[in-house]
């Protein structure tokens, strides 16, 4: 396992992670949803620019964004496949 799959386990990831969402007010920052969500288990604390092990960017707030679970497990990931061409990766 990557050491930084380690990180989204401490206790220094879960503050930050409920800090985006109290900014973001607990809403998807999707442009397509909006949507305010309460219930946090169904809320990703994404990374606006993917951090891929890069220590600064993983835990630079402003690097940080409140999307809501459907968007994040569509419109973002279809966003990230799509650059795959450009990033040198050829799956």
């Amino acid at each position: 396992m990557p050491p930084w799959k380690r990180w989204y386990k401490t206790a220094r990831w879960q503050q930050l992670r409920i800090r985006v969402f109290q900014r973001d007010t607990f809403t998807c920052q999707s442009a397509e949803c909006g949507r305010l969500e309460g219930n946090t288990a169904l809320l990703v604390c994404d990374h606006k620019v993917p951090h891929r092990g890069d220590e600064r960017l993983f835990w630079d707030e402003t690097n940080l964004q409140t999307l809501c679970k459907s968007c994040h497990d569509t419109i973002k990931q279809r966003e990230e496949q799509s650059t795959l061409h450009q990033r040198g990766v050829w799956h």
